[in-house]
């Protein structure tokens, strides 16, 4: 240490260069695995957007009937097909806030259709945190306020009308609540399923190995979409839309089981022949022990990438049943449900606005494969 004139001191130790870096090696060796895991996918920018989005989306599902304005079912005779209106803030140069234009349907008798003329005269603000038709919000409390209503006067559609005067956005709003939640209960149901025969395969091998594999064959071996097609035809008919959306969803969770069964036991093959696993049987483990403290969490940041990928693969599946009718039906709510009502091409043509759910399954699918890019490329926080 040298004492300047001035009266400060310097380190006249020479500099090492070298000291930093291992000093923010040393700290990452040290840091647990999951920190490492988080630190690799923030710089994933698709997967990380991706993952805040879904996160939001499944944080509103209990108040959709909040932010919808009308509820899932409610209908406006004097609507049918009404085309999407938009939300104005200006008129004649003027801010009002939030407003809409009243729009009368009219009958067309040229071509037999109805006719929707906006007033752009006569400005209504929207309504907000007003009373409408009762909901169940978050499913146990009966209410009936909604964050934006339509005005005395007019309609709020902003996604347009069906069929049956019903508003779109609002049905998506709430056919999002058993879209998205199908995926999440079959997943549930493939994971029992494949963990628990993928590795008891893998750690006992031998005659029980032989017989989970031919199960595994046959399923993989039938067609997935025909079977599944059968097993819905299959649900009775008079059973509530509760009970017909657990049975789709454990349908999709037991086809799904043999492709995750068979990469646990690949895992498990290579992992039940590590020291440490034979260390914990000499030592007097259980086989449960084993494969819950030792094996399981070693594949767990594969399971967790292998659910954000299967997920969109459910939601799909659901979508595809309830399209062609044979998964949820009418008067549940779902994509599917709604798209079922869209199959009329002739109608798509004339009123586009009815293939809107197409929309919302497109963004939440790619959502879901980003967010599993991100995670599979962050399981192994040491590469480059």
């Amino acid at each position: 240490m040298t004492n300047l004139p001035d009266g400060r001191y310097v380190d006249d130790t020479p500099f090492d260069a070298t000291a930093n870096i291992q000093t923010l090696e040393r700290q990452d060796l040290d840091a647990p695995a999951w920190l490492l895991v988080w630190r690799k996918f923030r710089r994933h920018r698709l997967g990380l957007v991706s993952g805040i989005f879904l996160l939001l989306c499944y944080m509103i599902l209990p108040f959709v009937g909040f932010i919808a304005p009308y509820t899932a079912n409610e209908r406006d005779s004097d609507y049918l097909f009404a085309p999407p209106q938009s939300v104005q803030w200006y008129h004649e140069g003027d801010f009002i806030g939030p407003f809409v234009y009243p729009t009368v349907a009219e009958a067309d008798l040229e071509t037999f259709q109805w006719k929707f003329v906006t007033d752009t005269t006569t400005p209504l603000p929207l309504k907000f945190f007003c009373q409408g038709e009762s909901y169940p919000l978050a499913g146990l409390i009966e209410t009936d306020v909604h964050l934006f209503c339509a005005p005395e006067g007019a309609t709020i559609f902003l996604w347009g009308s069906d069929r049956l005067g019903r508003d779109v956005f609002s049905r998506i709003l709430y056919g999002a609540q058993l879209s998205l939640t199908v995926g999440l209960i079959g997943i549930s149901v493939s994971f029992v399923l494949g963990i628990g025969f993928g590795s008891i395969a893998g750690y006992f091998g031998g005659k029980i190995d032989w017989v989970i594999n031919r199960v595994i064959e046959i399923l993989r071996s039938l067609p997935e979409l025909p079977l599944w097609l059968a097993l819905s035809a299959a649900v009775p008919s008079n059973w509530g839309p509760v009970a017909v959306f657990f049975i789709i969803s454990i349908i999709l969770g037991v086809l799904d089981w043999p492709g995750l069964a068979r990469a646990v036991r690949a895992k498990f093959l290579s992992l039940r022949e590590e020291e440490y696993v034979r260390a914990a049987e000499m030592m007097g483990a259980s086989s449960g022990r084993v494969i819950r403290r030792h094996l399981l969490p070693n594949f767990m940041s594969h399971l967790i990438a292998s659910a954000t990928l299967s997920i969109p693969a459910m939601i799909l599946g659901e979508t595809a049943l309830s399209f062609l009718g044979l998964g949820l039906r009418a008067p549940a709510v779902s994509w599917g449900v709604m798209l079922n009502d869209a199959q009329n091409l002739a109608s798509i043509e004339i009123y586009p606005w009815t293939a809107i759910p197409m929309l919302p399954i497109i963004v939440i699918v790619l959502a879901f494969n980003f967010l599993g890019d991100g995670l599979r490329d962050s399981l192994d926080p040491y590469a480059d």
